[in-house]
Protein backbone atom coordinates (compact mmCIF):
# COMPACT_ATOMS: atom_id res chain seq x y z
CA UNK A 1 0.00 0.00 0.00
CA UNK A 2 1.19 3.51 -0.85
CA UNK A 3 -0.04 6.71 0.79
CA UNK A 4 0.64 9.97 -1.02
CA UNK A 5 0.60 13.01 1.24
CA UNK A 6 -0.68 16.40 0.13
CA UNK A 7 1.92 18.94 -0.89
CA UNK A 8 1.03 21.14 2.09
CA UNK A 9 1.26 18.33 4.68
CA UNK A 10 3.15 19.41 7.78
CA UNK A 11 5.95 17.38 9.34
CA UNK A 12 3.87 16.93 12.50
CA UNK A 13 1.08 15.34 10.45
CA UNK A 14 3.59 13.06 8.75
CA UNK A 15 4.92 11.88 12.11
CA UNK A 16 1.43 11.26 13.56
CA UNK A 17 0.36 9.23 10.52
CA UNK A 18 3.58 7.20 10.61
CA UNK A 19 2.92 6.21 14.23
CA UNK A 20 -0.68 5.30 13.38
CA UNK A 21 0.48 2.97 10.60
CA UNK A 22 3.09 1.33 12.84
CA UNK A 23 0.42 0.64 15.46
CA UNK A 24 -1.42 -1.35 12.79
CA UNK A 25 1.61 -3.65 12.51
CA UNK A 26 3.19 -2.33 9.29
CA UNK A 27 6.66 -0.99 8.70
CA UNK A 28 6.82 2.39 6.96
CA UNK A 29 9.24 3.40 4.21
CA UNK A 30 9.08 7.16 3.63
CA UNK A 31 10.21 8.76 0.37
CA UNK A 32 10.41 12.50 -0.02
CA UNK A 33 9.42 13.20 -3.63
CA UNK A 34 9.89 16.42 -5.56
CA UNK A 35 6.50 17.78 -4.53
CA UNK A 36 5.19 15.50 -1.81
CA UNK A 37 5.93 12.86 0.80
CA UNK A 38 5.10 9.22 0.04
CA UNK A 39 4.54 6.43 2.56
CA UNK A 40 5.25 2.86 1.56
CA UNK A 41 3.56 0.33 3.86
CA UNK A 42 5.42 -2.96 4.18
CA UNK A 43 3.75 -5.95 5.79
CA UNK A 44 0.26 -7.48 5.81
CA UNK A 45 -2.04 -4.70 4.65
CA UNK A 46 -4.91 -7.00 3.65
CA UNK A 47 -6.95 -6.14 6.75
CA UNK A 48 -6.32 -2.39 6.62
CA UNK A 49 -9.30 -0.24 5.65
CA UNK A 50 -8.15 2.32 3.07
CA UNK A 51 -10.88 4.77 4.07
CA UNK A 52 -9.28 5.35 7.49
CA UNK A 53 -6.33 6.93 5.69
CA UNK A 54 -8.31 8.66 2.96
CA UNK A 55 -10.19 10.51 5.71
CA UNK A 56 -6.98 12.11 6.93
CA UNK A 57 -6.84 15.79 5.94
CA UNK A 58 -3.14 15.55 5.03
CA UNK A 59 -3.56 12.54 2.67
CA UNK A 60 -3.95 13.04 -1.07
CA UNK A 61 -4.56 9.43 -2.15
CA UNK A 62 -4.06 5.81 -1.15
CA UNK A 63 -3.05 3.09 -3.63
CA UNK A 64 -2.87 -0.66 -3.03
CA UNK A 65 0.26 -2.22 -4.51
CA UNK A 66 -0.56 -5.51 -6.19
CA UNK A 67 3.04 -6.46 -7.01
CA UNK A 68 4.82 -8.56 -4.34
CA UNK A 69 7.88 -6.27 -4.42
CA UNK A 70 7.38 -3.10 -2.42
CA UNK A 71 10.59 -1.13 -1.83
CA UNK A 72 11.77 -1.74 -5.42
CA UNK A 73 8.41 -0.57 -6.78
CA UNK A 74 8.21 2.80 -8.54
CA UNK A 75 4.98 3.54 -6.68
CA UNK A 76 7.03 3.70 -3.48
CA UNK A 77 9.68 5.91 -5.07
CA UNK A 78 8.38 7.80 -8.14
CA UNK A 79 11.71 9.44 -8.94
CA UNK A 80 14.61 7.49 -10.42
CA UNK A 81 17.13 6.43 -7.79
CA UNK A 82 20.60 7.88 -8.29
CA UNK A 83 23.22 5.87 -6.43
CA UNK A 84 26.44 7.56 -5.45
CA UNK A 85 29.65 5.50 -5.37
CA UNK A 86 32.68 7.55 -4.33
CA UNK A 87 32.66 10.47 -6.78
CA UNK A 88 30.62 8.60 -9.40
CA UNK A 89 26.89 8.00 -9.80
CA UNK A 90 24.73 5.26 -11.28
CA UNK A 91 21.31 6.28 -12.54
CA UNK A 92 21.97 9.97 -13.11
CA UNK A 93 22.57 11.88 -16.32
CA UNK A 94 26.07 10.46 -16.72
CA UNK A 95 26.11 6.83 -17.86
CA UNK A 96 27.95 4.30 -15.73
CA UNK A 97 30.59 2.59 -17.86
CA UNK A 98 32.00 -0.40 -15.97
CA UNK A 99 34.93 -2.02 -17.75
CA UNK A 100 37.80 -4.38 -17.13
CA UNK A 101 38.79 -8.04 -17.45
CA UNK A 102 36.60 -10.94 -16.50
CA UNK A 103 39.26 -12.12 -14.04
CA UNK A 104 42.24 -10.55 -12.32
CA UNK A 105 45.24 -12.52 -13.64
CA UNK A 106 48.20 -10.45 -12.41
CA UNK A 107 48.99 -7.00 -11.08
CA UNK A 108 50.58 -5.93 -14.34
CA UNK A 109 47.62 -7.16 -16.38
CA UNK A 110 44.95 -5.45 -14.27
CA UNK A 111 46.71 -2.13 -13.82
CA UNK A 112 47.48 -1.91 -17.54
CA UNK A 113 43.84 -2.53 -18.42
CA UNK A 114 42.59 -0.20 -15.67
CA UNK A 115 44.61 2.68 -17.09
CA UNK A 116 43.43 1.85 -20.62
CA UNK A 117 39.72 1.77 -19.78
CA UNK A 118 39.90 4.95 -17.71
CA UNK A 119 41.61 6.77 -20.58
CA UNK A 120 38.84 5.52 -22.90
CA UNK A 121 36.05 6.85 -20.69
CA UNK A 122 35.16 4.15 -18.15
CA UNK A 123 34.20 5.41 -14.70
CA UNK A 124 34.19 2.04 -12.88
CA UNK A 125 36.68 -0.86 -12.92
CA UNK A 126 35.44 -4.44 -13.00
CA UNK A 127 37.47 -7.54 -12.30
CA UNK A 128 36.81 -10.95 -10.80
CA UNK A 129 38.86 -12.13 -7.81
CA UNK A 130 36.53 -15.04 -7.02
CA UNK A 131 35.19 -16.66 -10.18
CA UNK A 132 32.15 -18.94 -10.47
CA UNK A 133 32.95 -21.32 -13.32
CA UNK A 134 30.87 -24.02 -14.94
CA UNK A 135 33.81 -26.43 -14.79
CA UNK A 136 35.57 -27.12 -11.46
CA UNK A 137 38.81 -27.41 -13.44
CA UNK A 138 38.65 -23.85 -14.83
CA UNK A 139 40.50 -20.89 -13.32
CA UNK A 140 38.70 -19.93 -10.11
CA UNK A 141 40.34 -16.55 -9.52
CA UNK A 142 43.22 -15.14 -7.48
CA UNK A 143 40.94 -14.68 -4.46
CA UNK A 144 42.22 -12.22 -1.82
CA UNK A 145 45.38 -11.48 -3.79
CA UNK A 146 43.09 -10.46 -6.64
CA UNK A 147 41.19 -8.14 -4.30
CA UNK A 148 44.46 -6.55 -3.22
CA UNK A 149 45.39 -5.93 -6.86
CA UNK A 150 41.98 -4.39 -7.56
CA UNK A 151 42.45 -2.00 -4.65
CA UNK A 152 45.89 -1.07 -5.91
CA UNK A 153 44.43 -0.34 -9.34
CA UNK A 154 41.85 1.92 -7.71
CA UNK A 155 44.58 3.85 -5.89
CA UNK A 156 46.36 4.44 -9.21
CA UNK A 157 43.33 5.30 -11.35
CA UNK A 158 40.65 6.50 -8.93
CA UNK A 159 38.12 4.11 -10.49
CA UNK A 160 35.67 2.54 -8.00
CA UNK A 161 35.96 -1.27 -7.96
CA UNK A 162 33.20 -3.69 -8.97
CA UNK A 163 33.77 -7.36 -8.12
CA UNK A 164 31.66 -10.44 -7.54
CA UNK A 165 30.81 -11.96 -4.18
CA UNK A 166 29.88 -15.64 -4.27
CA UNK A 167 29.10 -16.60 -0.68
CA UNK A 168 27.93 -15.22 2.64
CA UNK A 169 31.34 -15.94 4.18
CA UNK A 170 33.09 -13.63 1.67
CA UNK A 171 30.91 -10.54 2.10
CA UNK A 172 32.86 -8.89 4.92
CA UNK A 173 36.22 -9.60 3.29
CA UNK A 174 35.20 -8.19 -0.10
CA UNK A 175 33.60 -5.13 1.53
CA UNK A 176 37.08 -4.27 2.74
CA UNK A 177 38.34 -3.94 -0.84
CA UNK A 178 35.46 -3.24 -3.25
CA UNK A 179 33.01 -0.37 -3.76
CA UNK A 180 30.30 -2.34 -5.59
CA UNK A 181 29.49 -5.97 -4.80
CA UNK A 182 28.21 -7.93 -7.78
CA UNK A 183 25.71 -10.76 -7.33
CA UNK A 184 26.15 -13.01 -10.35
CA UNK A 185 23.37 -14.60 -12.37
CA UNK A 186 23.87 -17.98 -10.67
CA UNK A 187 23.38 -16.37 -7.25
CA UNK A 188 20.41 -14.15 -8.04
CA UNK A 189 18.20 -16.39 -5.89
CA UNK A 190 20.80 -17.27 -3.26
CA UNK A 191 18.56 -15.78 -0.59
CA UNK A 192 21.01 -16.12 2.28
CA UNK A 193 23.56 -14.15 0.25
CA UNK A 194 20.94 -11.52 -0.67
CA UNK A 195 20.05 -11.08 2.99
CA UNK A 196 23.72 -10.73 3.93
CA UNK A 197 24.49 -8.03 1.35
CA UNK A 198 21.26 -6.33 2.45
CA UNK A 199 23.00 -5.71 5.77
CA UNK A 200 26.15 -4.17 4.30
CA UNK A 201 26.70 -0.55 3.27
CA UNK A 202 28.01 -1.20 -0.25
CA UNK A 203 26.21 -0.72 -3.55
CA UNK A 204 24.95 -4.05 -4.91
CA UNK A 205 24.95 -4.86 -8.63
CA UNK A 206 22.32 -7.58 -9.04
CA UNK A 207 22.45 -9.61 -12.24
CA UNK A 208 19.37 -11.24 -13.68
CA UNK A 209 19.43 -15.03 -13.47
CA UNK A 210 19.75 -16.90 -16.74
CA UNK A 211 16.15 -18.16 -16.55
CA UNK A 212 14.66 -15.53 -14.24
CA UNK A 213 11.55 -13.50 -14.94
CA UNK A 214 11.52 -9.75 -14.45
CA UNK A 215 9.39 -10.16 -11.34
CA UNK A 216 11.83 -12.68 -9.89
CA UNK A 217 14.68 -10.21 -10.46
CA UNK A 218 12.76 -7.47 -8.66
CA UNK A 219 11.91 -9.84 -5.81
CA UNK A 220 15.62 -10.58 -5.40
CA UNK A 221 16.24 -6.83 -5.23
CA UNK A 222 13.49 -6.68 -2.61
CA UNK A 223 15.39 -9.18 -0.45
CA UNK A 224 18.39 -6.86 -0.42
CA UNK A 225 16.36 -3.72 0.21
CA UNK A 226 14.31 -5.37 2.95
CA UNK A 227 17.59 -5.88 4.80
CA UNK A 228 18.13 -2.12 4.85
CA UNK A 229 20.39 -1.63 1.82
CA UNK A 230 18.60 0.55 -0.74
CA UNK A 231 21.61 0.92 -3.06
CA UNK A 232 20.75 -1.73 -5.65
CA UNK A 233 21.56 -1.65 -9.36
CA UNK A 234 19.79 -4.10 -11.68
CA UNK A 235 21.69 -5.75 -14.53
CA UNK A 236 20.26 -7.40 -17.63
CA UNK A 237 22.87 -9.85 -18.96
CA UNK A 238 20.90 -12.06 -21.28
CA UNK A 239 18.64 -15.01 -20.57
CA UNK A 240 18.74 -18.63 -21.64
CA UNK A 241 16.55 -19.40 -24.66
CA UNK A 242 16.44 -22.05 -27.39
CA UNK A 243 18.93 -20.01 -29.46
CA UNK A 244 22.48 -21.38 -29.31
CA UNK A 245 24.39 -19.00 -31.61
CA UNK A 246 24.93 -16.46 -28.83
CA UNK A 247 25.92 -17.27 -25.28
CA UNK A 248 22.61 -15.85 -24.05
CA UNK A 249 19.75 -13.86 -25.56
CA UNK A 250 19.88 -10.21 -24.54
CA UNK A 251 16.40 -9.11 -23.45
CA UNK A 252 16.42 -5.46 -24.49
CA UNK A 253 12.72 -5.14 -23.69
CA UNK A 254 13.55 -5.78 -20.03
CA UNK A 255 15.22 -2.37 -19.78
CA UNK A 256 12.14 -0.14 -20.40
CA UNK A 257 9.98 -2.63 -18.49
CA UNK A 258 12.23 -2.46 -15.42
CA UNK A 259 12.41 1.33 -15.70
CA UNK A 260 8.60 1.45 -15.72
CA UNK A 261 8.12 -0.93 -12.79
CA UNK A 262 11.03 0.15 -10.60
CA UNK A 263 12.98 3.26 -9.64
CA UNK A 264 16.26 1.32 -9.44
CA UNK A 265 19.02 1.96 -12.02
CA UNK A 266 19.30 -0.60 -14.82
CA UNK A 267 22.53 -1.43 -16.62
CA UNK A 268 23.33 -3.99 -19.32
CA UNK A 269 26.15 -6.52 -19.69
CA UNK A 270 26.43 -7.11 -23.46
CA UNK A 271 29.60 -9.21 -23.04
CA UNK A 272 27.89 -12.09 -21.23
CA UNK A 273 24.82 -11.77 -23.40
CA UNK A 274 26.78 -12.08 -26.64
CA UNK A 275 29.69 -14.36 -25.77
CA UNK A 276 31.35 -12.94 -28.92
CA UNK A 277 33.39 -9.75 -28.96
CA UNK A 278 32.05 -8.51 -32.30
CA UNK A 279 28.48 -8.54 -30.98
CA UNK A 280 29.28 -6.45 -27.91
CA UNK A 281 29.35 -3.15 -29.83
CA UNK A 282 25.88 -3.32 -31.45
CA UNK A 283 24.27 -4.68 -28.29
CA UNK A 284 25.86 -1.95 -26.16
CA UNK A 285 24.60 0.73 -28.55
CA UNK A 286 21.08 -0.74 -28.52
CA UNK A 287 21.07 -0.88 -24.71
CA UNK A 288 21.82 2.83 -24.39
CA UNK A 289 19.28 3.64 -27.10
CA UNK A 290 16.46 1.96 -25.12
CA UNK A 291 17.30 3.72 -21.87
CA UNK A 292 19.92 1.74 -19.93
CA UNK A 293 21.71 3.67 -17.20
CA UNK A 294 25.05 2.11 -18.05
CA UNK A 295 27.04 -0.85 -19.32
CA UNK A 296 29.34 -3.51 -17.93
CA UNK A 297 31.86 -4.53 -20.58
CA UNK A 298 34.73 -7.00 -20.49
CA UNK A 299 38.04 -5.58 -21.75
CA UNK A 300 41.31 -7.51 -22.02
CA UNK A 301 44.68 -6.57 -23.51
CA UNK A 302 45.30 -10.13 -24.73
CA UNK A 303 41.94 -11.87 -25.23
CA UNK A 304 43.46 -14.90 -26.99
CA UNK A 305 45.33 -15.79 -23.81
CA UNK A 306 42.79 -14.63 -21.22
CA UNK A 307 42.22 -16.98 -18.29
CA UNK A 308 38.45 -16.43 -18.58
CA UNK A 309 35.97 -15.21 -21.23
CA UNK A 310 38.54 -14.14 -23.82
CA UNK A 311 36.18 -14.60 -26.83
CA UNK A 312 33.78 -11.96 -25.50
CA UNK A 313 36.39 -9.42 -24.37
CA UNK A 314 37.18 -6.25 -26.31
CA UNK A 315 40.70 -5.04 -26.91
CA UNK A 316 41.31 -1.63 -25.25
CA UNK A 317 41.39 0.17 -28.61
CA UNK A 318 38.05 -1.39 -29.65
CA UNK A 319 36.57 -0.40 -26.29
CA UNK A 320 37.75 3.19 -26.76
CA UNK A 321 36.18 3.30 -30.23
CA UNK A 322 32.91 1.95 -28.81
CA UNK A 323 32.81 4.57 -26.04
CA UNK A 324 33.30 7.33 -28.60
CA UNK A 325 30.35 6.01 -30.62
CA UNK A 326 28.25 5.68 -27.46
CA UNK A 327 28.72 9.37 -26.68
CA UNK A 328 26.63 10.22 -29.75
CA UNK A 329 23.86 7.76 -28.83
CA UNK A 330 23.88 8.97 -25.22
CA UNK A 331 23.07 12.50 -26.41
CA UNK A 332 19.84 11.25 -28.01
CA UNK A 333 18.76 10.07 -24.55
CA UNK A 334 19.88 13.30 -22.86
CA UNK A 335 22.75 11.40 -21.22
CA UNK A 336 26.50 11.89 -21.15
CA UNK A 337 29.66 9.78 -20.87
Amino acid sequence: MVIVMKTNAKQEQVNILKKKIERLGCAVHITQGENCCIFGLVGDTSMINISQFEAEECVDKVVRVQAPYKRANRLFHPNNSIIKVDNQTIGGKELAIIAGPCAVESEEQLITIAKDVKRAGANFLRGGAYKPRTSPYSFQGMEEEGLRILLEAKKLTGLPVVTEVMSVELVDKICGYADVLQIGARNMQNFDLLKEVGRCNKTILLKRGMSATIEELLMSAEYIMAGGNQNVVLCERGIRTFETFTRNTLDLSAIPVLKKLSHLPVIVDPSHAAGKWWLVEPLAKAAIAVGADGLEIEVHNDPANAFSDGPQSLLPEKFESLVNDLRVIAQTQNRTI
